[in-house]
C-alpha cells in the first residue's frame, strides 16, 4: 500500500485542492483530481525528506519556547536599535559558526530558527556542513553570541534530531 500511497494524506489534500480550485464536481474534474492525488507523490517521492525521528521531545518543547522568547526580545532589541541609530549605529557583522550539529532535519529547523528571530540571517551553510556564516544585525562580543547560539540552538537540536 506504501508504494501506490507513500503519501496518502498528500494524495487526498491534492485531490480536494484540484476540486476547490475548480470550483466543480464534474465527472473530469473528480477523475483529473484523483489522478492527480495518485500521481503527483508518486513522481516526487524521491524528494520527499527523511523521514523524522525525534528523540526527545521535551527538549522539543523548551527549544519552541526559548525561540519564541527570543523572537520577542529580539524584535525590541532590533527595534530599539533602528530607532536609535542616529546616536549608535547597529554594529552588523558576518560570522562564522562552527557546527557541530549534521542532521538534515536540525539544520533545516535551525535554518528556519535564524529565519524567525530577527537581527539574524542565515547567508551560506558549508559544503561539508561544518561552518555556518550567519549575519547579526547588531554584534557587541563575536565569542559571547557564537557560545550562545550553539548553547541555545545547536545542543538542543543536537539531542532532539541526533
Amino acid at each position: 500500500m506504501k508504494r501506490l500511497f507513500p503519501a496518502p494524506w498528500l494524495s487526498l489534500a491534492l485531490g480536494l485542492l484540484w476540486l476547490v480550485l475548480n470550483l466543480s464536481m464534474s465527472p473530469g474534474n473528480l477523475l483529473l483530481g484523483a489522478a492527480l492525488g495518485f500521481c503527483a507523490p508518486l513522481m516526487m517521492r524521491k524528494l520527499r525528506p527523511l523521514p523524522i525521528r525525534i528523540r526527545r521531545p521535551g527538549v522539543m518543547l523548551r527549544l519552541l519556547l526559548v525561540v519564541g522568547r527570543d523572537v520577542l526580545v529580539s524584535n525590541l532589541a532590533v527595534a530599539w536599535s533602528v530607532l536609535n541609530a542616529g546616536r549608535r549605529p547597529p554594529r552588523s557583522r558576518f560570522i562564522k559558526v562552527p557546527l557541530d550539529l549534521r542532521d538534515a532535519n536540525g539544520l533545516a529547523t535551525l535554518s528556519m530558527i535564524c529565519t524567525v528571530v530577527p537581527g539574524t540571517v542565515w547567508s551560506e551553510l558549508a559544503l561539508d556542513r561544518s561552518i555556518l556564516l550567519l549575519h547579526v544585525f547588531d554584534l557587541d562580543d563575536e565569542a559571547q553570541f557564537i557560545e550562545h547560539f550553539k548553547v541555545t540552538y545547536e545542543r538542543p537540536l543536537m539531542e532532539i534530531f541526533e
